[in-house]
């Protein structure tokens, strides 16, 4: 994807220091600059980020703001040795699987006190007030907006297969797509995830499979204590699952990840994408495939007939090393309150955090029409809570991606990741009674 690097961004950096952003400290009645890193950069994104910024630089013209977009796949190891070395970050975008690990290292500072009696907070939904405190009552981050998969899906192409509807099950969507699925002529049915955060996917599709089962306090347990990858139905769910990559998708997604998935669908070359609604903005801004060639569906069901959305957030933190954070705290009240937020969540397709957003049309039309269906029909579609802020979760990731590399490349089967997985997280939770 066409994407500074963060050196360039740190380079330029640099360069602003020493041609006359002397004032560095603040003190002088000079101009401090701060740096600022997003994580899940793309180009409709960065440009966004940028215009907010300059509005935020003319608002407040003592203050600075150098924009860092390391490209996605390398964004979270950009921003770790950033704030491992304590330099070149002041605010920086923190996800609810990166919180976890990056706090409990000591990278992050607790805005507690600074948003005390912070009036943005009475403006605010529940679920954003809430995610933004954790169980210890720190805060790490401002949510800037929620995520939550649907399935994209091509309205033209799926009729010429013969199909009047979109899939309403993980069963349904191979079908569909194998059905699609012709690579003689460049058309394949899935836009699969095998690389990085290629275990979400997986996850979602066993999530969907044990729905019945499920402990919504902790998405990744059944009711009766055990883990979700124990259970007998997790093994169809697999097995349905990576019959995507056989039979329905392109043999180059075994390293496919975020912009190889998105930029699958938005050029016109799959016709299902399972991903997260600031996808939206992106396919809508495609030259390629029209408006009337695509919509999005509601995540598909299991053979109970339900399935499981987990909330998902990530937010605008600030780094325990900033030497700037009264400046870093006042560019994150901006980024979250009023138009700069609506802003975000309307142009990135992000669940809004502000109460006022829920009377939009906007959210209630088009593509954002299956998460309304979602959000009204709870029965059906489960709100859990995935346990993304472990201190572990980072080894997770790096190890279940790894799996599923494996399987993907016939060296491990299914079977064995299951058996993995639940080995795992049955340590990890062992260990913390």
């Amino acid at each position: 994807m066409r994407r500074r690097t963060a050196a360039l961004a740190l380079g330029t950096a640099a360069a602003m220091v020493m041609t006359g952003c002397s004032a560095m400290g603040g003190g002088d009645g000079g101009t401090v600059t701060i740096n600022m890193a997003e994580s899940l950069t793309n180009p409709t994104r960065t440009d966004l980020l940028k215009d907010l910024i300059a509005q935020f630089e003319a608002e407040n013209p003592g203050i600075k703001v150098n924009l860092i977009s390391p490209p996605t796949e390398q964004a979270d190891q950009k921003l770790r040795q950033m704030l491992q070395s304590g330099t070149g970050v002041d605010v920086l975008e923190v996800r609810d699987i990166t919180v976890g690990p990056w706090s409990t290292n000591g990278w992050l500072h607790d805005m507690k006190k600074d948003l005390k009696g912070w009036d943005g907070w009475q403006e605010m939904t529940d679920n954003a007030v809430n995610a933004a405190e954790d169980e210890k009552g720190r805060t790490y981050f401002v949510p800037y907006g929620f995520y939550g998969l649907s399935l994209f899906y091509r309205t033209d192409l799926i009729k010429k297969a013969g199909f009047s509807k979109p899939p309403s099950t993980w069963e349904d969507l191979l079908k569909q797509a194998s059905a699609v699925h012709d690579p003689d002529k460049r058309r394949y049915g899935y836009a699969f995830r095998g690389g990085t955060n290629g275990n979400s996917n997986v996850t979602a599709a066993v999530s969907a499979y044990v729905a019945g089962k499920i402990d919504p306090r902790n998405g990744f347990k059944l009711k009766d204590g055990s883990t979700i990858f124990s259970a007998p139905e997790a093994q169809d769910a697999v097995e349905t699952y990576f019959g995507l990559f056989k039979k329905a998708s392109p043999k180059s997604s075994v390293s496919w990840g975020y912009p190889e998935m998105v930029e699958g669908f938005s050029n016109g070359s799959t016709a299902f994408l399972l991903q997260d609604p600031e996808v939206i903005a992106t396919v809508r801004e495609s030259s390629t495939v029209s408006e009337e060639q695509w919509s999005t569906a509601p995540l598909m069901t299991g053979p109970s007939g339900k399935t499981v959305q987990p909330l998902a957030t990530a937010g605008w933190g600030i780094a325990k090393g900033s030497d700037h954070k009264p400046e870093a705290v006042k560019l994150l009240k901006f980024l979250s309150e009023g138009k700069a937020s609506t802003t975000f969540s309307k142009k990135n397709s992000l669940v809004p955090i502000l109460k006022s957003a829920g009377e939009d049309d906007f959210y209630k039309t088009g593509p954002w029409a299956s998460y309304v269906t979602m959000t009204e029909n709870p029965d059906t579609y489960l709100n859990v809570t995935q346990p993304r802020g472990v201190s572990w979760w980072t080894e997770w990731e790096q190890k279940a991606d790894a799996d599923v590399q494996k399987v993907l490349l016939g060296k491990m089967t299914p079977e064995k990741l299951l058996a993995e997985w639940d080995a795992f997280w049955t340590a990890k939770w062992a260990k913390e009674k």
